[in-house]
């Protein structure tokens, strides 16, 4: 029996195709019809394996979600993971997966929904932070303000908001910012270092309020 000339449609295939192209061009050039134009597909055989184009955008971005380190938080014979240890490093995981695939953060801010990545890595957080000792309403507002802070680190940068004209910021008008049109060429270094800064003074005012 001869073999298809084109690899067969699958769900996996359909999201990997529209994860690449979210990324290489942004979430507004993700249509059907140019999702199937990609995959060499007619638009109505994408939705034998999704209903809508928000389907299809549920599954990439629990798939970028789905990359993110949970191991920190899984239970070990000597007792409940260090929870301080624990958010950092995750923290850190999940702001790496963010920022590999930056143009689909906007979506992923809406919530985790129904998305079983992003409902595991919520399970996952929520209950180590009460085996912890945290109270359920306060372990809710934590992994809340976890996300809130790693979803916006990921959505933009501040050092590549400055212009590299050492003539955009005049002294007599901005006195603090002689330095500032060096800021863009130092975009990775200043925002993981401003990204460090605050997941620290966080959870070290977390760790305040847990005594």
């Amino acid at each position: 029996m001869a073999r298809p000339r084109k690899p067969l449609l699958s769900r996996d295939r359909i999201v990997t195709t529209a994860l690449a192209l979210i990324d290489e061009e942004g979430l507004a050039a993700l249509s059907t019809r140019r999702l199937a134009a990609e995959l060499g597909v007619s638009g109505p055989s994408l939705y034998n394996h999704f209903a809508t184009k928000e389907a299809i955008l549920d599954a990439a971005a629990d798939t970028v979600i789905g990359q993110v380190d949970l191991s920190m938080f899984a239970p070990a014979p000597e007792g409940p993971p260090d929870w301080r240890a624990a958010l950092l490093a995750w923290a850190r995981s999940y702001r790496a997966a963010l920022t590999e695939h930056p143009h689909i953060v906007p979506f992923l801010a809406t919530g985790p929904g129904l998305r079983p990545a992003g409902l595991r890595m919520a399970d996952a957080v929520f209950g180590a932070m009460v085996e912890a000792g945290w109270p359920a309403a306060q372990a809710t507002r934590i992994g809340a303000l976890m996300r809130y802070f790693v979803t916006g680190s990921a959505l933009g940068s501040f050092a590549a908001g400055f212009v590299g004209d050492p003539q955009a910021y005049d002294p007599a008008d901005y006195p603090h910012l002689g330095q500032a049109h060096l800021l863009a060429g130092r975009r990775e270094r200043i925002d993981e270092a401003a990204f460090e800064t605050g997941l620290r003074a966080l959870i070290d005012g977390l760790a305040l309020q847990f005594r």
